[in-house]
């Protein structure tokens, strides 16, 4: 704006003089005073063309940043997706897990139930046996004091081989 002042005082100044004939002094002293206002001109320009550069370099790191940030958001974008993948893929699993823990468990129960079943069978059995071994041991024992019968427990499987005096028996076995 100042610039514009200048150039209008530097017209009229040149029809003034023109208008006064005062020619040179005048001429000199405008001419001063338009190299002074080609100078700020010149100094403006300058400075105008400094920030106009300076701004377009930050406009430009703004925009660098920018592509930066979206190429981040991006790959933000791309590791959520696979992560989100994995989790799928985790939970499918814990799901198929809790189903084979359920399955093992079941068995686990039906094992124990059979594993109780049997020792129940077993304490029966070994009750049996407790009592039916030596009954058979002292019916072998009465039998072999009253017949003198020797005992062959050697023989076929279900089967006691005796022998006395004068014959040979067999008879079954009793445990």
């Amino acid at each position: 704006m100042a610039a514009f002042r200048d150039m209008e005082e530097l017209c009229q100044g040149l029809l003034s003089l023109l208008g006064a004939n005062h020619a040179e002094a005048q001429q000199r002293r405008l001419l001063g005073r338009y190299r002074q206002m080609m100078e700020r001109l010149l100094e403006t320009q300058g400075g105008a063309e400094q920030q106009l550069r300076e701004i377009l370099e930050a406009e430009k790191d703004v925009a660098q940043s920018l592509l930066d940030a979206k190429e981040q958001a991006c790959q933000g974008v791309a590791e959520l997706q696979q992560i989100e993948a994995k989790l799928r893929k985790a939970s499918e699993e814990d799901a198929h897990l809790k189903a084979s823990l359920l399955q093992l468990t079941r068995e686990l129960e039906d094992l124990q139930e059979i594993e109780a079943d049997l020792e129940k069978r077993e304490k029966e059995i070994n009750e049996d046996t407790m009592v039916t071994i030596p009954a058979a041991t002292y019916v072998a024992q009465l039998y072999h004091r009253i017949s003198k019968i020797e005992w062959d427990y050697e023989c076929e499987p279900g089967m006691i081989k005796g022998r006395g005096i004068f014959e040979c028996h067999c008879v079954p076995k009793l445990c």
